[in-house]
Parts: structure tokens; C-alpha cells; sequence
């Protein structure tokens, strides 16, 4: 079985500061490496040059939804777990999170310990996914 190495990198893609840095402060003291992004446009030219194992997305930001991004993630990358993270958190927006194939979907604000939990448990199926793929 392959095992991911650590430091593991965690994308962020939020619009806003505020919620962008309070995710980083969360997940970079667990050990994570993190990179930052204020738009889905920026998120994805990072996975474009970047070693990503897990991406974090707000649902609304200008231009390009999170929704919109995990679209454009799994066409570089069908496996990469991604997490909507949304302060709306309706029956609609968790639909149409499964469509793209979203991993979960964390209502803000945010809990540190489902955050991280929901990423353990995500990284997990995307290391069965990818030791999978080798055999």
C-alpha cells in the first residue's frame, strides 16, 4: 500500500480573508502545508504547478463558485478530494456538491475537529483510490 508523505498540501480557495486564514490556521498546525487562494481561477492555476492532496473551496466567490472550480479540479485531477466549505449549506447546494463530486460539504462556521476529521477520512479514500490505481 502506498502512503502520502508528509508534509501534506492543502489548497484553500476562499474569497474572503477572514475565513481563508482562520482554514489555514486549523489545518497548518496539524501538520499541513498549506496554499492559499482568493478565487477558483487562482486555486486552479496553483493545481496546475503545485502537488495538491486535498482542496478546500467557498461555494460563492466572484467569477468562478467553488462549485464551479471542483469541475475544472477533476479535469487535472479526478481523484483530488475536494470539500465545499459554505456558510449556505442548503439541500441545493449539498445536491449539486455530489454532481462535481465533491467529497463533503462543512458548513460555516467552520468546526476545527469535523474539519479535520472530514479531511483524515478523505485522504484516506483518496490514498485507497490511488494505491488502487498502481495495482
Amino acid at each position: 500500500m502506498t502512503t502520502i508523505n508528509r508534509p501534506l498540501s492543502v489548497l484553500i480557495a476562499d474569497d474572503d480573508d477572514y475565513c481563508r486564514e482562520t482554514l489555514r490556521d486549523i489545518v497548518e498546525p496539524e501538520g499541513y502545508r498549506t496554499l492559499l487562494a482568493s478565487s477558483g481561477e487562482e486555486a486552479i492555476e496553483i493545481l496546475q504547478v503545485e502537488s495538491i492532496h486535498i482542496a478546500l473551496f467557498d461555494v460563492q466567490m466572484p467569477r468562478m463558485t467553488g462549485l464551479e472550480a471542483i469541475e475544472l479540479v477533476h479535469q487535472l485531477n479526478a481523484l483530488l478530494p475536494c470539500i465545499l466549505v459554505t456558510a449556505d449549506a442548503t439541500q441545493e447546494v449539498i445536491r449539486q456538491a455530489f454532481q462535481v463530486r465533491a467529497y463533503s460539504v462543512i458548513p460555516k462556521p467552520v468546526s476545527r475537529h469535523i474539519l479535520l476529521y472530514t479531511m483524515l477520512r478523505a485522504l484516506k479514500a483518496y490514498e485507497e483510490l490511488m494505491s488502487d490505481s498502481e495495482e
